[in-house]
């Protein structure tokens, strides 16, 4: 356990090194323990993506409370209530019924829920999202003063796998661009793309958020 330890320990520090200070790492922590949380807890790391509701409950039971939680995930409706009363960060907002049902569950808990937008970047039929004129309609609802307990600071996208990065790279720039024009509407903070496979290309497009996992604590 030490050896591991010690590589999950080199693997962050050497990500940590190479991103530029502006931007953030979300280290998605999914199916791992938590003393390997531990481990980068004690490195420093605050930021922790889960996309499961249940093991995200039970992991913030255990662990720290200044962990700063993001939900990264596809979820459900009737599991908003679960981590509403301390999750830091939704990711995934993927349509206007999950929107409306954080903003009832953030009233309830006298919060205000920072989200990010999910939109569907890639082709794949399985990678779940907002078509952009969607999005648009919800951000613009949100700026007319809908969803007042909710903060939309930003937006997020998976780009299509495959090795062709210039697909990759395509996807990427039409989110950077779509987050431009909403942000000369209302400023938003955060741009969410790149994962363990594309971060660096992601931030090569303008990403100030990546979500890094099995770079860092390896495969599952």
């Amino acid at each position: 356990m030490q050896k591991i330890q010690e590589i999950i320990v080199r693997n962050f520090k050497s990500i940590q090194k190479a991103l530029p200070s502006h931007i953030e790492l979300v280290a998605v922590s999914k199916n791992h323990s938590v003393e390997k949380i531990g481990w980068l807890y004690s490195e420093g790391q605050r930021v922790f993506g889960e996309n499961r509701v249940q093991e995200l409950v039970e992991k913030e039971k255990e662990l720290p409370k200044d962990i700063r939680w993001q939900f990264v995930g596809h979820l459900q409706t009737n599991k908003v209530k679960y981590i509403a009363p301390f999750v830091d960060r939704i990711q995934s907002v993927d349509s206007e019924k999950l929107l409306i049902e954080i903003d009832k569950q953030a009233l309830k808990n006298g919060r205000r829920i920072k989200v990010l937008l999910q939109i569907k970047i890639a082709e794949e039929e399985n990678k779940t999202g907002l078509a952009p004129v969607v999005a648009e309609n919800i951000y613009a609802k949100y700026i007319a003063g809908d969803y007042c307990n909710v903060e939309i600071c930003g937006l997020m996208g998976i780009a299509t796998h495959t090795e062709n990065r210039e697909k990759i790279r395509e996807e990427f720039t039409f989110l950077k661009n779509l987050f431009d024009d909403f942000s000369s509407k209302k400023k938003m903070k955060t741009l969410s793309m790149g994962m363990s496979e594309d971060y660096l290309l992601a931030i090569e497009c303008g990403a100030n958020s990546v979500r890094i996992g099995s770079v860092i604590f390896g495969e599952r």
